[in-house]
């Protein structure tokens, strides 16, 4: 079913959560224990990224057709412009709803260093969502946010045009980049609102685990860390290591859950990066699970 269409039909906040498909056959065992224990969750869907470990398009595809045929999840595959070709985009996509799979997520994808567009000059996400929804109109097709902004933008102001650009080209809704500061999220809906944008844009929230992913996440994401929040990692770190730093993690997401939909956010999306136990402990504290 299609992930707008699910929101519609909800009277309760829903949890979401972005999965990484496994690098490799020995993993695959851990992966699918994990997502047993993650549909402890009821998602409303799970998002697959597109190719941990340069598997690329196939990985999401395979994982994809594995969650949604095996394990009876609702999935929405990403689909980049570094992995897509023009002429066999629409072989991926009849391959993509052949599984019975009504959702895409079409984000850009980081470009490898030299090249600065995708094959057949996909470049933009914009360009992908254009020609998925020329191609596939039954999909729904999901596209990034950025409540601080793209890195690349050179204002907000921009950023929402580049937003709402994606979202008029065909995108129905749209799933934030991570991000601490909720503030940031409803001042971003505020701005699509002033532009005639009332499409859905579900936030994500991500649990800290550990101070070593947060300084990669920083590094990989250019998420900007508050102060006050990198100060309360860092002296958990130093009080009790990573297990102090998890339950730090583990308060402050059900904290930001909690404010997030208390001031009218429809649902969040976890980025639990594979790993169940975590996850289910935020959103048993964010009062969403029993």
């Amino acid at each position: 079913m299609r992930i707008p269409d699910l929101i519609r039909g909800l009277d309760r906040p829903f949890v979401s959560v972005e999965l990484l498909p496994p690098r490799r056959e020995t993993e695959q065992s851990g992966f699918l224990a994990a997502v047993e224990k993650m549909k402890a969750m009821k998602p409303l869907f799970a998002a697959v990224t597109c190719g941990a470990g340069g598997s690329g398009s196939v990985g999401t595809l395979q994982t994809s057709r594995n969650l949604a045929e095996g394990h009876g999840l609702t999935v929405m595959p990403h689909i980049t412009c570094v992995h897509s070709r023009q002429e066999t985009l629409a072989d991926q996509l009849d391959a993509i709803r052949t599984c019975g799979i009504r959702n895409v997520l079409a984000v850009r994808g980081d470009f490898p260093a030299g090249m600065d567009s995708g094959p057949r000059g996909l470049m933009h996400a914009s360009d992908l969502v254009a020609r998925i929804a020329a191609l596939a109109p039954d999909l729904a097709v999901g596209v990034a946010a950025y409540p601080d902004g793209h890195p690349e933008s050179r204002s907000i102001r921009e950023d929402i045009g580049f937003l709402k650009f994606k979202l008029d080209e065909g995108a129905s809704f749209g799933v934030t980049q991570l991000f601490f500061d909720n503030r940031r999220y409803f001042d971003m809906l505020d701005r699509l609102a002033a532009v005639g944008c009332d499409k859905p844009v579900i936030p994500s929230v991500l649990p800290i685990r550990s101070l070593g992913q947060i300084k990669r996440v920083m590094e990989l994401c250019d998420a900007p860390v508050p102060g006050n929040i990198l100060s309360g990692i860092e002296s958990a770190h130093a009080k009790g290591g990573d297990e102090a730093v998890r339950e730090y993690g583990i308060s402050l997401a059900a904290t930001q859950i909690s404010s997030l939909l208390e001031n009218g956010a429809p649902g969040v999306h976890l980025y639990p990066f594979n790993r169940a136990e975590m996850c289910v402990e935020v959103m048993r504290r964010a009062g969403l699970t029993a």
